[in-house]
């Protein structure tokens, strides 16, 4: 008996000790422990660069754990998130389909001790919930690219306005000047509908009003991609765009393809959303100190036409 119990003392004192190991294999191990939640790289060219910086800053070599999930759903987003939170991540990383639906989500991350960190776009979720958000301006995006085309002081606006993924923060914020345009009445809405980021979409769109046989001069559409198929539809009609066209044409994202259909003149303005944000985040992590500000926004440009420039596309463009 007293043989039986020695050995039975012997094992739990082996499986302490691997059990130690184990532990001290982790800790040495060092890597920060990070759960992506974003939009998937096919959405836009904004998308696919957002996706690859966040890849390459939280990479190995650096320091980091990666683990990610893509889905432009916000249910499915939700369960990815409450996922990594279950499986233990340091921090949880989250661009969001839409901005609402993520209280609950934030609530477990912080009763779990998971830091949050909001990227890319703004979420409707009380601050003290998470560390910062790292995000652009849409609606300021919104307001330069309208003002920019009320400059052009064009003697009527009729605009077909093609929509990203409605509720998204993007898709919010580019909306929200143009609307106030309708409003007021200084601009006439042709038709306003999403297309979801898609430019197959956007061109059945634009195809539909060309069809129909109503007039319009401007194209405000919420990417580029969208801006892409829109155009297509113009080419095939046969309606003239971009400086001295019919219409006027605008998109955003500044993928450098579509800069260079600014500098073409086949476009007229194109607004800029910077997808570097994991940096930021990266550094503020690794500063081991809270953020000293809740909002760090991204700052940004619109681009002309008629003044932007090959260095421009070079700086400022995604993409090849």
């Amino acid at each position: 008996m007293r043989k039986c119990k020695a050995l039975f003392l012997v094992a739990v004192l082996v499986i302490c000790c691997m059990a130690t190991a184990c532990g001290k294999e982790d800790k040495k191990d060092g890597l920060i422990k990070i759960g992506v939640v974003n939009n998937p790289p096919s959405e836009s060219g904004y998308r696919e660069a957002n996706v690859k910086d966040m890849e390459t800053v939280f990479s190995k070599e650096n320091g980091y754990e990666l683990k990610t999930f893509y889905s432009k759903v916000n249910d499915e987003q939700l369960q990815a998130a409450k996922g990594f939170i279950t499986d233990g991540v340091d921090y949880l990383l989250i661009s969001a389909a839409e901005t609402t639906g993520w209280d609950d989500v934030f609530k477990k991350a912080k009763e779990a001790g998971v830091k949050v960190y909001i990227f890319d776009r703004k979420i409707a979720v009380d601050e003290s919930l998470y560390e910062a958000a790292v995000v652009s301006d849409m609606a300021k995006e919104g307001e330069t690219a309208v003002n920019w085309l009320l400059s052009q002081n064009l003697d009527e606006y009729k605009v077909i306005h093609i929509q990203g993924a409605m509720g998204s923060d993007a898709q919010v914020g580019r909306t929200g000047a143009l609307d106030a345009q309708f409003a007021s009445g200084k601009m006439k809405k042709v038709v306003q509908q999403t297309a979801a980021w898609d430019e197959a979409e956007a061109k059945k769109i634009v195809e539909t009003v060309i069809n129909s046989g109503e007039d319009f001069n401007v194209i405000y559409a919420e990417n580029d991609g969208m801006a892409k198929g829109a155009v297509a539809a113009l080419d095939e009609a046969g309606i003239t765009h971009g400086v001295n066209g019919k219409v006027v044409v605008i998109g955003f994202d500044c993928n450098k393809w579509a800069l260079r259909e600014l500098l073409a003149g086949k476009w007229n303005y194109d607004g800029q959303c910077s997808p570097f944000q994991a940096k930021i985040i990266s550094d503020l992590i690794k500063s081991g100190k809270a953020p000293t500000q809740k909002l760090i926004i991204n700052e940004e440009k619109g681009f002309d036409a008629k003044t932007i420039t090959e260095n421009d596309i070079n700086t400022y463009g995604l993409g090849d």
